[in-house]
């Protein structure tokens, strides 16, 4: 399946059914989890069939409900640990959606996970994981026009890429980030105020970058 239909099937999921994840998939996952580790300065680290973490007030209060499964973004302290933690757990997310589970970006409504987190370390966001009960729905975009310098002169990639943008989640839905397509071909992106904000540019990076193969500034 290509990524961009795989990120067009890809929606939030908030209640899981009690189903486990079978050990092939959790394979897949540990392997790629090992893979990002060894490439970044990430503590990736993934819990399965542990229901304590979301079985709190929090996460009822969040309308997070069944989940016994999630990944914790976990890593050094640094100015891009919340952009990386989102690039790199947008591609764990969509290959999760390649295998058939669902997910769901949490970021305060859940109880404490069992992550290991260092003293010069962070646990930027959790990913919950697992067989949804419905397959979520699409969110609302905004204008493209406000989210880019599209034009009637930008290159057909770009705007495909912008397309594969548009599909990515972002908290609370705020789209606040702002990609820029330069004279020289280049790409680049920054994102405005809203919480958590750095986390959702790292997501639209990699939805742009993995569609079009052109490395975002």
């Amino acid at each position: 399946m290509k990524i961009l239909e795989i990120m067009k099937k890809r929606h939030s999921v908030r209640q899981y059914e009690d189903k486990k994840i079978e050990y092939e998939k959790r394979d897949i996952l540990d392997v790629l989890i090992r893979e990002i580790n060894e490439e970044t300065n990430l503590h990736i680290q993934v819990f399965y069939d542990e229901p304590d973490c979301f079985n709190s007030a929090l996460a009822h209060y969040g309308r997070v409900f069944g989940v016994k499964n999630y990944i914790c973004m976990v890593g050094k302290k640094a100015e891009k640990l919340d952009e990386n933690c989102g690039y790199f757990g947008e591609q764990l997310v969509l290959k999760a959606q390649e295998l058939g589970l669902n997910t769901c970006w949490v970021a305060l409504t859940h109880g404490k996970s069992k992550a290991i987190v260092l003293p010069d370390e962070k646990e930027a966001i959790i990913i919950a994981l697992g067989y949804g009960k419905n397959q979520g729905k699409m969110h609302r975009n905004k204008d493209m026009r406000k989210v880019c310098n599209v034009d009637m002169n930008s290159p057909d990639w770009f705007i495909k890429g912008m397309e594969a943008v548009q599909l990515a989640p972002t908290a609370i839905n705020q789209q606040q980030y702002y990609f820029t397509y330069q004279k020289d071909g280049k790409v680049s992106a920054v994102s405005k105020w809203g919480p958590y904000s750095k986390i959702d540019l790292g997501i639209v990076k990699y939805h742009f970058e993995a569609v079009t193969g052109i490395q975002v500034e």
